[in-house]
């Protein structure tokens, strides 16, 4: 089979597809034929190198760890009826950018009727990420909700299921075709947080009471110009680095402000919560209260190209891996 190895940190160029042997399950373990593999922007930053504070990953490595796809092979004390059920999971053991993975039988979630492949792997990991962000925030009818990162694969999904809950959505990225989506999607306010003044518009919008909840997946600059716009009281998750750095707010401010403030540290839940939240998303989607918009499609053996579109800025929603 082939699978695509980081030979070395650098660009996008270090992805090279190699041939290895087909997998074996160990115990407790599946071989899922992959169709659809997710990506996530963190990749990007691991594979350049500029992450290694927050994941120690040395090369040669096999990134990624969401896919979908079919089980083949079953390993000892695994039910065999999983086998040829389609099957979402990001419990993959030596990465996810390959033909076939090894993955945990107890990391698996099935893929329900009406929810296609591809949609079930831009699931793997926004779609978790979002349910845990989205039930703490205990977001209600007529809350105003800022999400920055908006044009974001999580971050479009935080924009539908804010807009479900009825809550008024403030959704924040860069460039009209992203903020186009994210209007389309449910937000009843865009802002493009490289124009000068855009909190301005934020503060405008909420008659200067600022916002009850914050969604931060940018990060650095724009993750601390939009904690200045949360409301005293409010849920603040900063969470999202994409700028090499989470926003720079002072736990002392938040509390003297009476703000909930989480961060990355939140969002390591265990293995089986983690599970629990990827149903949550594969049946929300299926029940149509937010589906994941999938940019591109990119075949498995160019990976660097889907890397420099998402590094590039190109994408919209998700880029994904297709295997076949």
């Amino acid at each position: 089979m082939r699978e695509i190895r980081v030979t070395e940190f650098g660009g996008p160029e270090v992805l090279v597809p190699v041939a290895v042997p087909d997998p074996e399950p160990g115990e407790g373990q599946v071989v899922v034929g992959v169709s659809v593999v997710d990506t996530i922007f963190v990749e990007t930053q691991i594979r350049s190198g500029h992450a290694r504070t927050w994941f120690p990953v040395q090369p040669p490595y096999v990134p990624g760890g969401g896919v979908a796809g079919h089980v083949t092979r079953v390993g000892t004390g695994v039910d065999p009826a999983w086998i040829g059920r389609a099957v979402i999971t990001r419990a993959v053991v030596n990465g996810s950018y390959a033909e076939q993975v090894v993955a945990a039988a107890d990391g698996l979630v099935a893929v329900p009727e009406g929810l296609g492949l591809p949609e079930a792997a831009a699931l793997a990991h926004d779609g978790t990420t979002a349910m845990m962000l989205f039930g703490p925030a205990g977001v209600t009818a007529g809350q105003w909700v800022l999400i920055t990162a908006a044009g974001g694969g999580m971050g479009l999904l935080l924009t539908q299921l804010a807009h479900a809950a009825g809550a008024r959505v403030i959704g924040a990225a860069r460039g009209a075709r992203k903020l186009a989506l994210i209007r389309e999607l449910g937000a009843e306010v865009v802002v493009d947080y490289t124009e000068p003044g855009w909190t301005d518009e934020v503060r405008k919008v909420t008659g200067g009471a600022g916002v009850d909840v914050l969604w931060d997946g940018a990060g650095g600059e724009i993750g601390r110009a939009a904690f200045e716009v949360a409301a005293d009281g409010a849920r603040v998750s900063a969470h999202g680095a994409p700028s090499s750095s989470f926003a720079a707010i002072d736990p002392a401010e938040a509390a003297r402000r009476n703000i909930t403030l989480t961060g990355i540290a939140e969002l390591q839940v265990s293995p089986a919560d983690a599970v629990g939240r990827t149903v949550e998303a594969v049946e929300a989607a299926a029940a149509g209260r937010m589906r994941p918009h999938i940019s591109r499609t990119f075949p498995l053996e160019r990976a660097a190209d889907a890397h420099a579109a998402i590094e590039n800025r190109d994408i919209t929603g998700k880029a994904l891996l297709l295997v076949g």
